[in-house]
């Protein structure tokens, strides 16, 4: 971890502070959690756990997929995301292997599953914070291997038409349904995230074999990747769990996905408001821990990354 770097940044949040109080101003908010997580090279040494909920969250003792295995490569290397609990990472070799075995596609482009200790990422997603969740590519690896900067450049495809909501059939053929089905009947896995136009191609393509879709849940983008997350584990106690899946294949529910959601908003519609970033405080207290451990300057961190409300404040002004 590059602790003088990030000490230096709660450093200028600690004299903006100073110099807000004295001028009688607001007291400003704690460093991006994303700043400091994304400082950490090494995994937090403590027993393989996921802390908190996959949106908001840490992971300690996290072990690191493979770059390159005969059924699979890791993508877009330099982003380090390549980090997962170690039940993640035998899940996602498996997977690999055994759609190589069954001739579904050459391999599988993997591509972010979590930081080094988790934590929420600076860029790309809100999940992938605990090391259950992992993106796999649409698009089968390529017989010819790829080189370290050919997996920095080497482009999305969306399966989706060109403008559309709806599968491109030029594209779209049945080993992607066989791919995802694989992927959805792990007993470990919790759901698999797809663009909606995705679930309703299979849906209509699934046959009589149906109950993996349960699993597979409509959502926004994931059109060029497809998402898998899998339950919290044993040993991770403090992991929070999502609320499950119900019954049925879902197939059902998607009039709204394409009657209100990915319709263009109305004229009046308010104007997206980003959510703030997360800080220290708004994750497990135990992240504090998975943060500093084992990294020189860790207790100086570990007193500077408190929650704001353990920061001195400046007493309020009394009312006129």
């Amino acid at each position: 971890m590059n602790v003088m770097k990030i000490l230096r940044v709660l450093s200028r949040t600690a004299l903006a502070c100073g110099a807000l109080a004295a001028a009688g101003g607001p007291a400003v908010g704690q460093p991006a959690a994303k700043t400091l997580f994304s400082e950490a090279s090494t995994p937090a040494p403590l027993p393989a756990e996921s802390l908190g909920f996959y949106s908001k969250g840490c992971l300690a003792g996290a072990v690191q997929l493979p770059a390159d295995a005969d059924a699979f490569q890791a993508m877009r290397l330099s982003r380090d995301r390549r980090w997962g609990h170690p039940v993640m990472v035998d899940y996602l070799e498996r997977f690999a292997s055994e759609v190589k075995r069954r001739g579904i596609w050459p391999g599988v482009l993997f591509g972010d599953i979590s930081m080094v200790r988790g934590g929420p990422m600076p860029s790309g997603h809100s999940s992938h914070q605990i090391g259950l969740d992992a993106d796999v590519w649409l698009r089968p690896m390529p017989r010819e291997r790829l080189s370290t900067q050919a997996r920095e450049d080497f482009p999305f495809r969306s399966v989706l038409k060109e403008g559309g909501v709806t599968a491109d059939d030029r594209i779209w053929d049945d080993s992607y349904r066989e791919l995802i089905k694989l992927a959805a009947s792990d007993a470990k896995v919790q759901r698999i995230l797809v663009h909606p136009g995705i679930k309703k191609k299979l849906c209509e393509t699934a046959g009589g074999d149906r109950d993996w879709l349960n699993k597979v849940r409509p959502y926004y983008g994931h059109d060029s990747h497809f998402h898998i997350r899998l339950f919290c584990q044993e040993g991770s106690p403090n992991c929070e769990p999502q609320r499950s899946t119900g019954k049925g294949d879902g197939c059902g529910d998607l009039d709204y996905w394409f009657d209100v959601a990915l319709q263009p908003p109305p004229p009046d519609a308010k104007p997206y408001k980003k959510k703030p970033d997360l800080t220290m405080a708004d994750l497990p207290a135990s992240c504090r821990k998975v943060l500093t451990i084992g990294e020189g300057g860790g207790e100086a961190l570990a007193a500077m990354a408190t929650p704001p409300g353990d920061v001195p404040r400046p007493r309020p002004r009394p009312a006129r």
